[in-house]
């Protein structure tokens, strides 16, 4: 592998990781033995286990990027929220990626460079879901914070929330549903 698959290796490895036991709780150890490289060489690609940590912070804001600007393509409006809101479903069904927003939350209420990044990045999703939609702010914040519950509801596997979950997700675009 290049160097940069074994990154994209370690970073799938390390919001398992992380996701399962946050920043302060994770192995480096756990991480390298899954990605099959030695601890010495996670410290090559990063150079502090909190840098993996941020990193993959950053990973998960640009997965949730990419999925947005693919499903908004073409789209404005509510029908853009609908399609974005649609695919965050697949999101929620990925524990590890569930889990590591989670914990990078926890981290963001004591650890000042973790909440310095959060805010960065949900700022910039923010203003991209404001592009891609054209929404104003209200409706922005209406549409985060639907799928900011949802993502609690998953956690919590909810009784019939598997079932609700294409429901409620339409409902994020639409504030009359």
């Amino acid at each position: 592998m290049s160097a940069d698959e074994r990154r994209v290796a370690v970073l799938g490895a390390a919001r398992e990781e992380f996701g399962l036991s946050g920043l302060s709780g994770a192995s480096t150890e756990a991480i390298a033995r899954r990605v099959g490289v030695s601890q010495p060489y996670l410290f090559r690609l990063f150079p502090t286990k909190k840098a993996m940590f941020l990193a993959s912070v950053n990973d998960c804001f640009d997965r949730v990027r990419a999925l947005f600007e693919e499903a908004a393509a073409g789209l404005t409006g509510e029908e853009a929220l609908k399609e974005m809101g649609r695919a965050y479903k697949s999101l929620l069904d990925d524990k590890a990626t569930l889990q590591m927003q989670l914990q990078m939350w926890a981290a963001a209420c004591h650890d000042d460079e973790v909440r310095q990044l959060a805010r960065d990045r949900v700022s910039g999703l923010w203003r991209q879901v404001m592009r891609l939609s054209g929404a104003d702010d209200q409706r922005v914040m209406q549409f985060l914070a639907a799928g900011m519950l949802l993502n609690v509801m998953a956690a919590m596997d909810l009784p019939r929330i598997r079932e609700q979950l294409g429901e409620a997700l339409t409902g994020l675009s639409d504030p009359s549903a």
